[in-house]
């Protein structure tokens, strides 16, 4: 079966001559839902119109219906048909805009058209500017309108016709197609024998993954048993995310960063992914956390969220000291600082002020070990005690100039863990989603208490697989594989 499939509303369009990949019309596509199956093909939706309820609508909407990846998707459609559904892109698109400007003889008034085909653009300054727009709307072929000015704007973005564009825009779009669809293709070398493939997104040069090299080989010997391969990438590999069917993100996630905009790729490609984009938004900001826990019931430490100095009273009355400072998006025990008294305190949060307009206050609870429970897919999935760093109130010291230093662990079975752990672990992940998560929680006075949770957990063969073994990583296999099984059924 053919791997790519051009869809045209006309044989004129798009002809067969013009391309190796197989041209249909959107109206064979949609009357042969039998045509392809038992395949996966790529699908390049190049109807004319992209209206809603059109053909060209509707051969997107039954690409997915039937597990086949298409370009655009429906989504993608939506988004593009009127600018109060893209605005919130243009921030960010009109600042690389006005970077690979600056410095540039641009006319100080009148606009400027710019056809981009697969992310590619044939004004070669542009080149990054047209990669973060198709990373953020994923179609074959968008125009692009700008005011130029002292501040560039952009008036538009649209799908645009391949009927539509001019013969130096279409024979560049050749190219691009051609490009673009030999890097989204591989032969891997394991692949005849296994059924899906798992990328795996790390940095290298991380000074604290969240898994180690070596446990990803371990990762990838048993994913084999369940027909997975597994394949490392990086951030550079952005633009091949889609050749591979599920992504699992092993490296620090933030907001803005590319981890992030991986997650959101994979969603657009309809591929399961750990962490998924809703929850690092959720998982990586303490203030919505400790909010969310609260309105749900869940135990907390005595929390105060702050916005100015003026708050430090309110926040004594309630807390006392030593009091814990939190910035709303830490990790790793970075960003978490203990005061003792209002003179730290306000010297503390004069400095956290100044990159957030929000900072979390938390009463001190001191434990000589956190319970980390994983929680995968709103089940129990290991639990770990991690011990406080030698002679330092967390679990992991960091001191300026100097290494960070980790505290020990102890492995804990499930059916060995006190259930009041287990128990508010799961209520709390489950409020972020399905996918795979850390709680953390203190057992102080009497109380089991969730400090947070994390969508981007620790997962080490030998530490948090020591007393469940294979499961752990037999289960998160299968998370994967349960999810591309149905999605390719169809």
């Amino acid at each position: 079966m053919a791997a790519w499939v051009i869809l045209v509303d006309h044989a004129k369009d798009f002809s067969n001559a013009e391309t190796p990949h197989k041209v249909m019309t959107v109206r064979e596509y949609i009357t042969s839902p039998r045509l392809f199956r038992g395949a996966h093909p790529t699908i390049v939706n190049l109807s004319r119109s992209y209206a809603y309820q059109g053909a060209g609508y509707y051969a997107s909407l039954l690409a997915a219906a039937r597990g086949h990846r298409v370009i655009p998707n429906v989504e993608t459609m939506v988004d593009l048909s009127r600018k109060t559904l893209y605005r919130i892109a243009l921030p960010e698109l009109e600042d690389s805009l006005n970077r690979e400007l600056r410095g540039a003889a641009e006319p100080t008034e009148g606009n400027l058209r710019l056809t981009i085909c697969f992310g590619a653009v044939r004004e070669a300054r542009f080149l990054r500017f047209a990669r973060l727009l198709f990373d953020w709307f994923r179609a074959p072929l968008i125009q692009v309108t700008i005011k130029y000015g002292e501040w560039s704007t952009i008036d538009r973005i649209r799908t645009v016709s391949i009927h539509d564009i001019s013969d130096e825009d279409r024979d560049f779009f050749h190219e691009a197609l051609e490009v673009y669809s030999r890097r989204s293709w591989r032969a891997p070398k394991t692949r005849a024998q296994l059924k899906y493939s798992l990328a795996v997104l790390r940095n290298p040069k991380e000074v604290l993954p969240p898994t180690s090299p070596a446990s990803l080989r371990y990762l990838a010997k048993l994913a084999q048993r369940h027909g997975v391969e597994v394949v490392e990438i990086g951030k550079d590999n952005f633009h091949q995310l889609a050749q591979y069917d599920a992504l699992f993100i092993r490296e620090t996630t933030s907001i803005d960063n590319h981890t992030y905009r991986f997650a959101k790729r994979a969603v657009q490609e309809g591929m399961p992914v750990i962490d998924d984009p809703v929850s690092m938004i959720r998982c990586t900001n303490k203030v919505y956390l400790a909010e969310l826990l609260e309105a749900h019931g869940i135990p907390t430490p005595k929390t105060v969220i702050m916005s100015s100095l003026k708050d430090t009273p309110r926040m004594e009355e309630k807390l006392g000291y030593p009091v814990v400072l939190k910035i709303p998006d830490g990790s790793f025990s970075r960003g978490v600082f203990k005061v003792e008294n209002r003179t730290d305190a306000e010297a503390r949060l004069k400095e956290l002020f100044e990159d957030s307009d929000l900072v979390l206050a938390q009463e001190f609870c001191p434990t000589e070990f956190d319970w980390r429970v994983g929680v995968l897919d709103g089940e129990p999935l290991f639990v770990c005690q991690y011990m406080m760093a030698k002679k330092h109130w967390q679990i992991i010291h960091h001191e300026k100039g100097k290494p960070a230093v980790e505290g020990d662990f102890k492995p804990c079975a499930l059916n060995e863990a006190p259930p009041e752990v287990i128990d508010n672990a799961v209520r709390a992940a489950r409020l972020i989603g399905q996918g795979l998560y850390g709680v953390d929680i203190k057992e102080t006075d009497g109380r089991c208490v969730v400090i947070e949770v994390n969508d981007n957990p620790n997962l080490e063969h030998g530490v948090e697989d020591a007393a469940e073994k294979e499961f752990v990583w037999d289960r998160l296999v299968q998370w994967f594989v349960r999810r591309l099984d149905a999605h390719y059924s169809g």
